[in-house]
């Protein structure tokens, strides 16, 4: 059981359908992209949260915690049941969905719990047969009856879904007395049915509280395609990051948009540093392990004394034109195996993709000087790699503030182009595979990283253009159901192409023959004519053709 001092007394974040027409409405149909009031937000397309699955993690979780706030107005249940469709019925046990749900029923949210409730709260409910609710009532819960796995079960809406029905002493008949469908659509995004028709389900965006207390009014610059984004940009002479903010400001204050903008890349950088510094074996039972801290030792000792004699003698050194790739490698490689191990990480914008952005941003602020990187032999501290670049608004100096500068430039000009892909075709792996999630990131960190270099709003679009059409088709198999194989590996591929990407599109004046728009709706395309047993299912591909020991 958790104990009693690490409950939350009340759900700590509450989340209901809204009828208002928030960015993330345009999700559920209720707003059509090209008639939404403002396109989605950094707020939207970067979220702290756990691994290892944004769709099959995290929006679980908050789907838990929203039918829990919805519970505290009926008397305490005496019985719990929780039904998993489609996707989440396929890999949710590899993906940890079961205990996201619970974590979510127990009052804690992704953004907030702690990784010590994280790992106890299965544990003390199979020792208990109790599930911890908010404050101090618990409810019986059997952990082989109560959930339920049921992969040959799509529901219309949307592949991942999930049902969660409470029923409380005295109510009339076996029926129950509180019964939600919810559909968690990737990233963190999740719908609430509305409605009682299974056929014809109507479905509203889940708000958190923050979300819904927040005017909705029209942003001064929207945009629904990245040719009406280019639009905005000639019109009002305004770079991609520039007009992101003024979206963004609109709604918010300055000192709340930087210091989400912070928080953001210092969770990342934390989560590199987290990952450089732990050792073992990843859980689930394929004996991975983990390979980031030991590459950090490797690198640093080449970088210092050289290399023995032998092949690749030059690798990693002084000498190696190439050395920044090794530790870009690492730094996804860091994030994702944190994702994995089920610690904390920013949607990115989706965990099993976390790693993408990250990583090419610890590029940026190791290796590019117009984050004040003045060596290009830099080496990164093997320990904390991450833990010199730090964004601290206090901190005055020149390069300090040149760095934190073009970090929320990145991150702004990535949640354009997370934006568009989101509303006009998906970053679910379970709707449209691998190219939705890992493609995504890439096409993101190149347009962010292009913005940091200096490029203009053409040549942004086109270095998200290039990572997204060498993307198109790329499966989502992992093995086992667990965000491992290829998933880790993967990360530190896309982020590499993001760089590549940027750097193409930067020699370039930004005239190219393939829009962005039309690689996202090719990619949509793809998504739709994708056999299902290549999107999250692990069905197909290197799923069942490797052999799990």
């Amino acid at each position: 059981m958790i104990p009693m001092d690490l409950r939350p007394s009340a759900p700590t974040e509450e989340l209901t359908p809204t009828p208002q027409p928030v960015a993330a409405a345009v999700l559920s149909g209720e707003v059509h992209a090209t008639d939404a009031p403002r396109p989605l937000s950094v707020f939207d397309m970067f979220r702290v949260g756990i691994g290892p699955s944004s769709s099959h993690t995290v929006g679980p979780m908050r789907a838990g915690l929203a039918f829990t706030t919805e519970l505290a107005s009926l008397p305490t249940p005496s019985r719990l049941h929780i039904d998993l469709f489609g996707s989440l019925g396929a890999t949710g046990r590899g993906h940890n969905t079961d205990r996201a749900v619970l974590l979510g029923l127990a009052g804690f949210s992704p953004e907030s719990v702690s990784i010590d409730t994280v790992e106890s709260l299965l544990p003390g409910v199979a020792r208990s047969g109790h599930l911890p609710l908010p404050g101090a009532a618990s409810v019986p819960f059997d952990l082989t009856t109560d959930i339920r796995f049921l992969p040959g079960t799509v529901l219309p809406y949307h592949v991942n879904a999930l049902t969660i029905s409470a029923w409380v002493e005295g109510s009339p008949g076996e029926a129950p007395a509180l019964v939600r469908t919810y559909y968690s659509v990737g990233g963190g995004f999740v719908m609430a049915q509305v409605n009682d028709d299974t056929d014809n389900p109507q479905v509203e965006a889940l708000a958190s509280a923050s979300e819904a207390v927040i005017p909705q009014k029209d942003a001064p610059f929207p945009f629904a395609s990245s040719d009406a984004l280019l639009a905005q940009c000639d019109a009002s002479g305004l770079s991609v990051a520039q007009l992101v903010r003024a979206n963004e400001l609109s709604l918010r204050s300055e000192v709340e948009l930087d210091a989400y903008l912070d928080q953001i890349a210092n969770t990342m950088f934390d989560c590199v540093d987290a990952g450089v510094g732990t050792s073992g074996i990843l859980p689930g039972g394929l004996d991975v392990p983990r390979r980031a801290g030991t590459l950090a030792r490797k690198l640093a000792e080449r970088a210092r004394v050289g290399a023995p004699s032998g092949s690749l003698q030059w690798a990693a050194t002084a000498h190696d034109p190439m050395r920044a790739m090794d530790w870009v490698n690492l730094f996804a490689l860091a994030v994702n195996e944190e994702n994995a191990a089920g610690h904390r990480i920013v949607t990115a914008p989706t965990n099993g993709a976390a790693g993408v952005i990250p990583a090419v941003l610890g590029y940026l602020v190791s290796y590019c000087p117009e984050a004040g990187a003045s060596d290009s032999a830099f080496v990164p501290s093997p320990e904390s790699p991450m833990a010199p670049f730090q964004l601290d608004p206090s901190d005055l100096r020149e390069c300090a503030q040149a760095r934190r500068r073009v970090v929320h430039d990145f991150v702004l000009a990535a949640t354009a182009i997370g934006a568009l892909i989101k509303t006009n075709a998906s970053i679910a792996g379970a709707e449209v595979g691998c190219q939705g999630e890992v493609g995504s990131a890439s096409a993101m960190a190149a347009a962010g990283l292009a913005q940091a270099l200096g490029g203009t709003p053409q040549q942004v679009e086109n270095a998200a253009e290039i990572a997204m059409e060498h993307s198109l088709g790329l499966t989502c198999d992992p093995v086992a159901g667990l965000v491992q194989i290829p998933c880790i590996e993967r990360n530190a591929i896309a982020a590499v192409k993001a760089i590549n990407a940027a750097r193409m599109a930067l020699w370039g004046d930004g005239r190219h023959t393939v829009s962005l728009d039309v690689a996202i709706e090719t990619m949509r395309q793809t998504g739709i004519d994708m056999l299902s047993k290549y999107k999250e299912t692990s069905a197909g591909g290197l799923a069942v053709n490797v052999v799990e020991c």
